[in-house]
């Protein structure tokens, strides 16, 4: 036990730390292990309980789950509900505006993720992307230049999943309500390792899941939808749980009066049952000592790796880098499946490098024996 380092107190509750250098968190978290004694739960309701499971808690889980996740991102009780992943999310917001209308214009970035302008690009708004001029930081004045009166959404990451750049959610939120447009922040890199509150900052939507820095698994998304645009949302994208009486079973759609409008179909039980032991755990140590210890490691991180002669595609100051580095080294497809293939995980994106992240549960030597392991493979080609 490192004293110096509190927070690696909680490696114990990761068993894969045991068995693998872990660093790959901006990726997937890793599994606490109290997880599975929450599935094993999840199938001992399913099996002694049977049907009754819904009435008994199953029903308002995502409201109850995602009330988890709002003590992390900063969203007031009731305001968030859980989806299987930003996807569906994302389509949920899209279906709440009338992109007939004049006002249809989406402001995003180049960098966000491709998911997000995958949808985008549907017969819907008219998107106009902001590019990056070096692959890692996004202008923030161009960002704000491009949201004019015939914007109606502007969609950001929060946290640039290729660079790790931290975007102005602040400025950008203003700047849109300045001209009557609505944000969507996506919150999938900063949630679990960069303070953030919904509530403060003003933002419209917000949108994540729990692969990553939350370490709740895959399957579980989470929406979160300022409580006053509520009576003015009627999203398409809709399905029976969305309904004021559900078990009405009714023909003419009445959306439900709190955040459980923004529902649509059965909601996925066993994956919100994975996630909450990682909610948890993030909620117990807090963000803020979160990032206090990610900006040290990703600083050192930076500084290893260009001891090691490799370009580093993150941000150097600490205030516009979130919990990843990205270390440009060559072949890095290759050098990263040998990596994963001696137990050190990390991965590869194109057009930044191999990405590496240390989170709460990471010792200081890993950095170092990643960075050289690295330069040991490069030098072996």
């Amino acid at each position: 036990m490192d004293f110096s380092d509190p927070l690696l107190q909680w490696r114990s509750e990761f068993p894969i730390l045991d068995r693998s250098v872990y660093l790959i968190s901006h990726s997937l978290g890793a599994m606490p292990s109290r997880t599975r004694d929450r599935l094993k739960q999840y199938a001992d309701e399913w099996d002694t309980r049977g049907i009754r499971a819904w009435e008994e808690g199953w029903w308002d889980m995502p409201v109850s789950v995602g009330d988890l996740i709002g003590k992390i991102i900063g969203a007031p009780p009731r305001t968030v509900v859980m989806h299987q992943n930003v996807s569906i999310c994302q389509a949920i917001v899209l279906s709440c505006f009338d992109w007939s209308a004049k006002r249809n214009k989406i402001v995003s970035e180049d960098m966000n993720f491709s998911t997000n302008l995958y949808l985008y690009q549907q017969p819907c708004g008219r998107l106009v992307t902001v590019p990056s001029p070096d692959r890692v930081t996004v202008p923030t004045e161009k960002l704000l230049d491009a949201i004019d009166d015939e914007t109606a959404l502007v969609s950001v990451s929060h946290v640039c999943f290729r660079s790790s750049f931290i975007q102005d959610l602040e400025a950008i939120t203003r700047k849109a309500h300045q001209v009557g447009a609505k944000v969507v922040a996506d919150l999938y890199q900063s949630a679990g390792t960069v303070p953030v509150n919904v509530e403060n900052l003003g933002v419209d939507f917000a949108t994540g899941g729990s692969v990553k820095w939350l370490c709740g698994g895959p399957g579980a998304g989470y929406l979160y939808v300022r409580r006053d645009l509520w009576p003015a949302m009627k999203p398409r994208m809709t399905g029976w749980a969305a309904h004021r009486e559900p078990f009405t079973f009714s023909m003419e759609h009445e959306y439900a009066d709190g955040i459980e409008r923004f529902l649509n179909g059965t909601p996925s039980v066993p994956a919100m049952y994975a996630a909450r032991s990682g909610y948890e755990i993030v909620g117990e140590i807090g963000v803020d000592n979160i990032r206090a210890k990610s900006m040290r490691q990703t600083a050192r991180l930076i500084e290893l790796a260009e001891e090691a002669g490799f370009r580093v595609n993150t941000p150097k100051h600490p205030a516009e880098r979130g919990g990843t580095v990205s270390i440009d080294v060559p072949n890095g497809h290759a050098v990263n499946k040998e990596l994963s293939r001696r137990d050190f995980l990390a991965d590869f994106r194109p057009g930044a490098g191999i990405r590496v992240a240390p989170h709460f549960y990471s010792k200081d030597e890993e950095l170092d024996l990643i960075v050289r392991e690295i330069r040991k493979i490069v030098d072996a080609n």
